[in-house]
């Protein structure tokens, strides 16, 4: 299968209510990406077009300066840029190889506008992101 790997897309809880053939559709979408040790892959407060899963290696998150927990393979950064392009709230910097995948908006987006179920069940997901960062 060309694209991202089903197991790493069902640990995203943006897709967590999609079902097998809903996440296959998605999957087909993603393009393998590699950036060496050192690699900025992604800068905060540059404009955002894409999502990213790690597939292998690691990477360090920043935050106006700070650093934040490893990314590890797993792990994904951008959900929130598949929406609505803004700007990135983080630095992403390769600490080894790093293989991800990666799915740009403009990919993404005519299958949402096309499949109302598909929108509906991430729609249902960014609510429930909300609601539980309300809560914290």
């Amino acid at each position: 299968m060309a694209g991202a790997p089903i197991e790493l897309l069902q640990r995203v809880p943006l897709f967590a209510e999609l079902d097998p053939g809903e996440l296959e559709q998605i999957a087909r979408l993603f393009k393998e990406r590699r950036f060496a040790k050192g690699e900025t892959v992604v800068m905060e407060g540059s404009g955002g077009a894409a999502f990213f899963l790690i597939s292998s290696g690691e990477a360090t998150a920043s935050v106006g300066g700070a650093e934040r927990p490893t990314l590890q393979p797993g792990d994904y950064f951008g959900e929130i840029a598949l929406i609505d392009e803004g700007r990135r709230s983080a630095t992403i910097t390769a600490t080894s190889d790093l293989l991800c995948y990666g799915l740009t908006f403009w990919e993404f987006r005519p299958l949402v506008e096309g499949n109302g179920i598909i929108a509906w069940k991430l729609l249902q997901s960014l609510a429930k992101k909300l609601r539980a960062a309300q809560a914290d």
